[in-house]
């Protein structure tokens, strides 16, 4: 019976019945409604609180309330799946790839103004940011714009996944200071306004053919000799 307590909860949440922060009704309302008893109703609760679509607060004003499903949830569980299989981190470059590159054309295709102003604006944040530890977050974020700007939802959440999980095993692997680093964060630049003038000129096949290169590049740069043999972990 708690799963069917948990499954309408779920519903009305994955639809958007109840928003973000919302409180439950009361234990009491809720065990009417469902007919259920109170150590049902918290088995149910104890369900969504295990697929994080709720939070339980404790308190004079606490209760359960709504919390939406997170990517970074779903994430962090592929992750997981990755690395008890034994992925290696070359097989999510290369997964990354092939949801990138593509992106790529088909948003020079379909670029608006928009899109470009949105581009631009990234790419200036980047110049203008000489931390490492930023850089590489705003480096990231770049990867993610073109995507989402690409207008494919299923991609744009695939690709947030993989990212992601790069960004996790990437704590232990890239270097984020000295020469070399800096060296690297000024050829992204260039790269990154190379795509946007490609992007600016719909030229699709030329920018799929750069961002290719530009990640089997980052894919070295990270990874080194260790590509094929570097197993996942993001547990430290």
């Amino acid at each position: 019976m708690a799963e069917l307590v948990a499954a309408e909860l779920r519903r009305r949440i994955i639809r958007g019945e109840l928003s973000e922060g919302e409180a439950l009704s009361s234990e009491t309302e809720l065990m009417s409604r469902f007919g259920v008893s109170r150590p049902t109703l918290r088995e149910a609760y104890r369900v969504l609180e295990s697929e994080r679509l709720i939070v339980i607060r404790r308190g004079a004003n606490g209760g359960a309330r709504v919390q939406p499903p997170r990517r970074e949830v779903a994430a962090r569980y592929a992750g997981f799946i990755l690395e008890y299989q034994g992925a290696s981190v070359k097989d999510v470059y290369e997964a990354r790839a092939a949801l990138e590159v593509p992106s790529v054309g088909r948003l020079a295709l379909r670029r608006s103004a928009a899109d470009l102003a949105a581009l631009t604006e990234a790419l200036d944040r980047y110049d203008d940011e000489y931390d490492p530890s930023r850089s590489i977050r705003l480096h990231g974020e770049f990867h993610q714009l073109v995507v989402r700007l690409a207008g494919n939802e299923t991609l744009t959440l695939l690709s947030e996944m993989v990212h992601h999980i790069i960004e996790t095993a990437n704590v232990t692997l890239q270097p984020d200071s000295g020469p070399s680093a800096e060296r690297a964060r000024r050829d992204t630049g260039r790269v990154h306004r190379k795509l946007v003038e490609l992007i600016r000129e719909r030229d699709a096949r030329a920018a799929e053919e750069l961002w290719h290169r530009h990640l089997g590049e980052a894919e070295g740069y990270v990874l080194g000799d260790d590509a094929a043999t570097s197993v996942l972990d993001l547990l430290g």
